[in-house]
């Protein structure tokens, strides 16, 4: 046989054993079947492996503030009595059980899920793979590499410029990310690209009726903002431009500031506001 071809043929075998001991590799870190060592994390974390849907108290807070501390811990309670871990910032376990709510209730555990802005403590999407969801995407600009966690695949993105197909899931969850420094009409712009018709986009951010001022402000890598209601109200001209509409009235009273950021000394609270892709 001539030596080139013997060469080329030993290349070819080299390569082959290189990837099959990567396949192999990977099975062996991360199983086929997708979430064993998620489920026993979570179980660690004193999570149940057959967590009950939450009752519907979240309706009443759709598209509206987190309006006092014993709604933030009316929420906890109820993650608690879920079997699901809480998060450890109290009021953040509000909007979350909204957008758990909302995407138990409107989609299935097949339906491909997108979280905007998921970082490695994410909540929401180990929340959903122990509801037996198998199709959960993770993005943000804090990932320097894709990497998967039990059914959970996180890729580094920019939210604004995601590289997904058009219409490629059936809800997603932006939550306590937009107020830093996100140009909101490329993301409702962006999300009603990737949100097939009758999808669901769950946003939250920092709020206050009145303006608080944030000007010297930053965290995260960029500026922190906290919108008022008359920011909020200016979304929606933005948002049915792309095709994207209320589920509900806006409610934007605010009551208490529930929400304490020792480290910058604001006070504030949260609001929510959920829209449907027109179909």
């Amino acid at each position: 046989m001539n030596p080139r071809n013997v060469a080329r043929a030993t290349l070819r075998r080299s390569r082959s054993r290189a990837a099959a001991w990567r396949v192999a590799l990977e099975r062996r870190l991360v199983p086929p079947d997708g979430d064993r060592a998620l489920r026993r994390r979570l179980a660690a974390e004193g999570a149940s492996l057959h967590p009950v849907a939450p009752r519907r108290a979240w309706e009443a807070w759709v598209n509206r503030a987190l309006g006092t501390q014993a709604e933030a811990a009316a929420a906890v309670a109820e993650v608690t009595a879920c079997g699901l871990p809480p998060h450890q910032d109290t009021p953040k376990n509000w909007d979350l059980l909204v957008a758990l709510g909302l995407i138990l209730d409107r989609t299935k555990p097949a339906d491909p899920i997108l979280e905007m802005g998921a970082p490695s403590y994410t909540r929401l999407l180990p929340w959903l793979a122990l509801y037996g969801y198998r199709e959960l995407q993770g993005i943000d600009l804090v990932w320097k590499a894709p990497s998967r966690t039990g059914p959970i695949r996180f890729q580094p993105m920019d939210l604004t410029r995601t590289t997904f197909p058009d219409r490629s899931f059936a809800a997603i969850a932006c939550l306590s990310v937009v107020e830093h420094g996100v140009d909101i009409a490329a993301y409702l712009r962006e999300a009603a690209r990737l949100l097939r018709p009758g999808g669901l986009l769950v946003t939250s951010t920092d709020f206050w009726c009145e303006p608080i001022d944030t000007a010297d402000l930053s965290a995260y890598g960029g500026p922190v903002r906290i919108f008022t209601a008359a920011d909020i109200a200016g979304w929606i001209p933005v948002a049915e431009s792309v095709g994207l509409d209320l589920v509900r009235p806006l409610d934007l009273a605010c009551d208490e500031r529930v929400v304490t950021w020792e480290r910058l000394g604001l006070r504030y609270t949260f609001v929510n506001v959920v829209l449907e892709r027109r179909g």
